[in-house]
């Protein structure tokens, strides 16, 4: 039911995107554009009595991490945190079924107001959180709108650190069997210990030619049959030292 429901939701911000994208083809331009520094722990529309202290859980750097940063304290803020994490994953997997969208976001010679009119009709049409809506509109005034897919990965980072887990890249010849990955996964659970969750992400390469290749926490375990015959011409190609014989 609630894949059922992520899917029409999905495809909703898809036809709003899709009639959105005429808005690039037009370029028409607002005589007078909105100066959009709004703060996000008013965005909400509602002022709290007490400020609310939130820590980030991670220290990125950068600009997609500086933006990622400020997005995360004022959803956390706001307590809007998952759903603004819904939205923009959202919009980033629709926009790539959008290509004429996905060029609109990513050209310099678009006006800052003709974005700024595109981004907030599209947050509108998909009903996103004012926290959402007004980030966007910061992004696409600022001419970041561009760099989405990098903001949102580094989003999606301190997310995950923030409820504890920890994403794993296992890269294989083909898909894991449901078994193995569940082997795997108590394997590397066992490995980061209590605390923290463990995440596994599929991708397939047949270049590694066969074995797993696993990264998580900053740490890269390279047991594939490529890495091994690499390995073994090496040691084949070292002269051999007789003395130590």
């Amino acid at each position: 039911m609630a894949m059922a429901m992520r899917v029409r939701s999905n495809l909703s911000l898809l036809k709003t995107i899709v009639r959105a994208e005429s808005i690039y083809s037009q370029k028409s331009i607002s005589e007078n554009p909105n100066q959009f520094t709004r703060d996000y722990s008013s965005a909400t529309g509602s002022t709290p009595s007490k400020e609310v202290k939130v820590k980030v859980p991670l220290s990125l750097f950068g600009g997609a991490g500086n933006y990622a940063s400020a997005l995360f304290v004022a959803a956390a803020k706001a307590n809007v945190l998952e759903k603004v994490e819904s939205e923009i994953l959202d919009l980033v997997n629709a926009s790539t079924k959008a290509p004429l969208f996905s060029q609109f976001i990513r050209d310099v010679s678009v006006p800052g107001a003709t974005r700024v009119k595109a981004i907030n009709e599209i947050s509108d049409g998909a009903k996103f959180t004012e926290i959402t809506k007004n980030f966007l509109a910061i992004l696409a005034e600022n001419g970041r709108l561009r760099n989405i897919d990098s903001i949102t990965k580094k989003f999606v980072e301190l997310t995950m650190a923030h409820k504890g887990e920890v994403n794993a890249i296992v890269t294989s010849v083909i898909p894991l069997p449901p078994q193995e990955e569940k082997e795997l996964k108590e394997a590397l659970q066992e490995i980061i210990g209590q605390g923290k969750t463990i995440k596994i992400e599929q991708k397939i390469d047949p270049n590694i030619l066969g074995g797993l290749v696993v990264e998580f926490d900053k740490k890269l375990f390279d047991m594939s049959i490529r890495s091994r015959a690499i390995q073994m011409e090496r040691f084949l190609r070292e002269p051999v030292n007789f003395g130590s014989l």
